[in-house]
């Protein structure tokens, strides 16, 4: 605590000086939750055209190789915030409470001369520091008529589609509040393509209609890897619900004798249920025509003809929400171009995770398999990046903090643990050889199993354990779709040992070890048994608990 208010304090007494230093640029920061780069025509024209954010990409620099240090929303975001791995964070999962005594950067941007502002989903907390202005979803948000937490107004409804909202009140900000004569830092967030996806009304028709490719490992059936990615419940045909994920109706569901899957009605209900008459009639409108085609199918499916369908159906609603987010962005470019506010500006776009688009016959995250652990990163900034650069180099997002104060001249902290990607952007030295990934949230929803790892442009070597103590060595030249464990192959055994070694100085660079990972297990654990831990019984902690005796 000490050393975060003393580092706290020494980059609030620069203000002075660096408010002095010219052209200091304004920050956007647009972050959307659980954007796939495969659906990102900048990465990959197979699935959806997104125009609007391929302008980021072709103003400046497009990252193939940006990673997360924890695939998961809220540890994402506060990783993000604090420039720290989640271990130190205290942000690990969606449990655990974020660490307030951290020092984010938006607070010392704030304090040397900044005007900031925060719209949109920031997934933990109802107060974020460091913001001059802010209106934040609570918690995960709803897509329809949603309620905001404000930092002047009070808790707010706003009747209309969440992705259009967030973007108004973001242009309200900067017609209205912005100072012209402070650099602004903005952070512009949005909920989708969050589960569960609804696609504003505009797009339903058009979506709803579509044809998508399957993956290629759409049936993988994890017999080349490690007990975890088989015991996940992340399957799009076991996993995914008919109802609050697919939009069949509960009625339905019942006429055909369909089993729910979790809390799969209740999530449709509560969704459903924010419509206004006028929505609900639209929506009601293109899923009766879908309900109805599926009533007289379902009957003779097999069990790869639901998985099919459930996939497009899946990828309709989720690539749904998408196309808003496009054309919001759009709007704020647009807006930027108009009033001049492009040529000074870096403006970041970024997921705080991949996700599964059914590769590995999944949905969600968590993994550090490639779709989830690799994350869309595209930096544009006239005069001082050039336009149409592609990098494969290993960026993560615990190198972002650093990067906004490097690019204001602002020093950070000495407990962050990223970054900078100035030099890397504009044409200088940079290096790094692999990253760090660790990953917490079990026993949860979606039961993927702890596990860390280090991953080199060549390699995965990944170790899981608590409920299974075992080890993966991923070839990523040879096995880009990341199906054969070849850890106990002889012919990777010198590579195995080399990664080991890498590994270990990884952890110790990084602080962290088997002792933080067995206390964050006993808490959780702790909490779980108390009833605290939503959807893991008391009985079950107190089952596991016991064997970890």
């Amino acid at each position: 605590m000490k050393n975060y208010l003393l580092c706290f304090l020494f980059c609030v007494s620069l203000s002075d000086s660096v408010a002095q230093a010219p052209k200091r640029p304004n920050i956007i920061f647009i972050m959307s939750d659980d954007h796939a780069y495969q659906a990102i025509s900048a990465y990959d024209q197979r699935l959806l055209s997104t125009p609007n954010i391929d302008r980021i990409a072709k103003s400046g620099i497009l990252f193939t190789n940006a990673s997360v240090t924890n695939s998961i929303c809220a540890p994402s975001r506060a990783t993000i915030l604090t420039g720290k791995h989640s271990h130190l964070n205290g942000k690990v999962d969606n449990h655990f409470p974020f660490d307030t005594t951290n020092i984010t950067f938006p607070q010392i941007l704030q304090a040397n001369g900044y005007q900031t502002a925060m719209f949109g989903k920031l997934h933990f907390g109802n107060k974020p520091k460091g913001f001059d202005q802010f209106k934040i979803l609570p918690d995960q948000g709803n897509y329809y008529n949603p309620d905001f937490i404000t930092k002047n107004e009070g808790n707010i409804k706003v009747n209309g589609y969440v992705t259009d909202i967030i973007t108004d009140m973001t242009l309200d900000w900067l017609k209205k509040e912005r100072s012209s004569e402070k650099p602004f830092m903005l952070m512009y967030l949005h909920k989708a393509p969050h589960r569960s996806w609804l696609m504003a009304e505009r797009h339903l028709d058009e979506m709803t209609r579509k044809t998508y490719p399957e993956p290629k490992t759409l049936f993988d059936d994890y017999a080349g890897r490690t007990s975890p990615a088989k015991e996940a419940e992340m399957n799009i045909l076991s996993s995914m619900g008919w109802a609050g994920d697919n939009k069949i109706y509960p009625a339905t569901m019942d006429s055909l004798k369909i089993p729910e899957i979790g809390i799969d009605k209740r999530r449709f209900v509560a969704e459903m249920g924010r419509l206004t008459p006028s929505q609900k009639a639209n929506f009601d409108r293109v899923y009766d025509r879908i309900n109805a085609e599926f009533i007289k199918a379902y009957p003779s499916m097999s069990e790869q003809d639901k998985m099919r369908w459930k996939f497009q159906r899946y990828m309709q609603d989720y690539l749904g929400t998408l196309r808003a987010v496009d054309e919001n962005v759009g709007r704020l470019l647009d807006y930027l171009e108009a009033n001049n506010l492009m040529e000074n500006t870096m403006i970041v776009y970024t997921s705080d995770q991949g996700f599964y688009l059914g590769e590995h016959g999944w949905f969600d995250k968590r993994f550090v398999y490639d779709e989830s652990f690799k994350t869309p990163l595209m930096v544009s900034w006239p005069g001082q990046i050039k336009a149409g650069q592609k990098s494969d180099a290993l960026v993560q997002n615990l190198d972002f903090a650093q990067t906004f104060l490097d690019a204001a001249g602002i020093p950070s902290p000495k407990d962050m643990q990223g970054q900078s990607l100035i030099p890397l952007m504009t044409g200088k030295s940079w290096k790094r050889d692999a990253v760090y990934y660790h990953y917490y949230e079990y026993p949860a929803e979606h039961m993927v199993n702890r596990h860390y790892a280090i991953v080199t442009k060549k390699y995965k070597l990944i170790h899981y354990y608590f409920s299974a103590d075992t080890w993966e060595l991923i070839d990523r030249e040879k096995d880009p779709l990341e199906l054969k464990n070849v850890y106990d192959d002889p012919e990777y055994a010198s590579i195995r040992k080399t990664l080991h070694k890498q590994l270990d100085a990884l952890r110790l660079k990084y602080k962290d070890n088997s002792t933080i990972s067995n206390g964050y297990i006993d808490r959780f654990l702790n909490d779980a048994a108390a009833g605290k831990v939503y959807g893991i019984p008391k009985a079950k902690a107190a089952e596991m608990k016991a064997k970890r005796k």
